[in-house]
């Protein structure tokens, strides 16, 4: 499994790459530096590309459930970067769990995705 998170000029966007599957010990990084913008920020923007990506194992999907209810209205825009059918599935599961935009966009989008999660960033603080 590989996760990386990388910081943005723009402190409340969040870009977060995985591949493979997503471990408890990946959300224990990634949970604290998200309320830490959070708190800041009052609402961030997640930029999710997946390469490879093979879900979740059980101990990182509790703590993603855990975190989708503690945080459904802290995230504003949600862009998921895929590359199957069931990614792009996701970005339609993850609706009701979040009061924030969703878009999905193919890997072959992801600039486009970035410009997406930029969008109205500065003008749109809370």
């Amino acid at each position: 499994m590989s996760f990386n998170l990388t910081e943005h000029a723009e402190g409340k966007i969040i870009e977060v790459e995985i591949s493979g599957k997503l471990s408890k010990e990946a959300y224990e990084a990634f949970v604290p530096m998200t309320e830490a913008r959070i708190k800041e920020f009052g609402k961030v923007r997640m930029l999710v590309i997946l390469h490879d990506f093979h879900g979740w194992d059980a101990g990182a999907l509790w703590e993603d459930i855990k975190f989708d209810f503690k945080h459904h209205a802290h995230i504003e825009r949600l862009a998921i970067v895929g590359e199957t059918k069931w990614e792009k599935g996701m970005a339609t599961f993850c609706k009701p769990f979040t009061s924030a935009t969703i878009e999905y966009f193919d890997i072959t989008d992801v600039a486009k995705a970035r410009q997406w999660i930029l969008e109205d960033a500065a003008v749109a603080k809370h």
